[in-house]
């Protein structure tokens, strides 16, 4: 009977935020942009009385991998952990370690302790999808953090504006040194996983900057699958096909690695316009060495906060106030009430601030040779 129950609550209850994230001001966007009213880490809203209690309910959390991104080791799951404890909410954080049928494993254990919600970062669509089918038919309310997942269902999604990471992106890449006063530009691509919503979304917004860039060439794209090595070997057949690239439209920090030190191999590092993304130390530390432009910060607490504040509303029967914002899930076509962060541009020039918020550990930027470097950028 509980289980039936839950059911039921859970239908009326993504029923009512679907009819609260279309009406008056609603932002439908398949391409996952969002109003500026969505960008705060606020964007969940507080309940009618202000404060937010969870009132201890059990909350299962999922993070993908400890590979791709250093943000699933460190940033997240410490911003999570004390925004949990802010909204009074029993969390049980885990990482699903790249693997799909790992995650699933967690997901049925976290149902079986009774969670009432379920966040997960998906690993790929299809996996991530069936997962969150299954807890909902478990009576548990199933969340997406940082990725969609298409055709999952998910009560709730949120993120950075992925479009608009992407946008900053390109129009970051074309004011960098090495070609803001280049008449003709020759570039290549390298994008995350095609599994990965997320990935779609960056290109769409990279793309749709750098294609309409006057005197900029497209000469080579492809898959680095969020994977270092895929992504050297995929660059290094590039240069060799085309040796007078000006600039690698890199996904994010990992595989701009990869590609630096192709360029290394060849003294083109630093001559080469390499962006980034997630702030990662290695990333910093490129950047302090010149040999990157620039990465894209998403501090985790944009996202953790208004997340869970967001989940202990949901477990307690409330609705969240997504500013009439939506994003359309490219399978079903249904609208998902969405919570969209603004994501900022990291150059030299402001290198220190991921550090000296605490996202990026100084202790693994600033050593050796770094500390020098990282006294004269402004780190504390």
């Amino acid at each position: 009977m509980r289980k039936t129950n839950v059911s039921i609550a859970f239908v009326g209850l993504t029923l009512a935020m679907a009819l609260a994230g279309c009406g008056g001001s609603s932002n439908d966007n398949s391409s996952g942009s969002s109003s500026s009213a969505a960008s705060s880490p606020s964007g969940a809203g507080a309940s009618s009385s202000g404060a937010v209690d969870g009132k201890g309910a059990k909350v299962g959390i999922i993070l993908p991998d400890t590979t791709s991104s250093p943000r699933w080791v460190t940033a997240d799951p410490e911003a999570l952990k004390a925004n949990c404890q802010k909204f009074n909410l029993d969390c049980n954080i885990q990482n699903a370690g790249g693997s799909a049928a790992k995650m699933q494993t967690i997901a049925r254990q976290m149902t079986s302790d009774k969670i009432k919600v379920l966040m997960i970062v998906d690993l790929d669509p299809a996996s991530g999808a069936k997962i969150e089918q299954e807890a909902a038919k478990n009576g548990v309310i199933p969340v997406d953090y940082d990725r969609l997942t298409p055709g999952g269902g998910a009560a709730l999604y949120v993120s950075f504006d992925n479009v608009k990471v992407g946008e900053v992106q390109g129009k970051t890449l074309t004011q960098c040194p090495q070609v803001a006063n280049e008449k003709s530009v020759k570039y290549v691509e390298i994008d995350g996983a095609p599994t990965d919503n997320n990935a779609t979304l960056f290109k769409q917004g990279y793309d749709g900057v750098l294609s309409k860039t006057a005197g900029w060439t497209k000469v080579g794209e492809q898959t680095g699958n969020w994977d270092a090595p895929t992504a050297g070997r995929v660059f290094s057949s590039m240069l060799g096909k085309n040796p007078d690239i000006k600039a690698a439209m890199v996904a994010n920090d990992t595989m701009a690695g990869a590609v630096i030190t192709d360029l290394k191999r060849q003294s083109l590092n630093g001559k080469v316009a390499v962006s980034g993304q997630d702030a990662s130390a290695e990333g910093l530390q490129h950047i302090l060495d010149g040999d990157q432009c620039f990465t894209i910060y998403k501090p985790s607490t944009a996202e953790a906060a208004p997340a869970i504040e967001a989940i202990a509303q949901l477990a307690n029967g409330q609705v969240p106030d997504t500013k009439g914002v939506t994003i359309t899930d490219p399978q079903t076509k249904k609208k998902v009430p969405a919570i969209l962060a603004t994501p900022v541009a990291v150059t030299i020039d402001n290198v220190a601030d991921p550090i000296n918020d605490q996202y990026t550990p100084k202790k693994d930027v600033c050593t050796g040779a770094y500390a020098a470097k990282c006294t004269k950028a402004g780190v504390n």
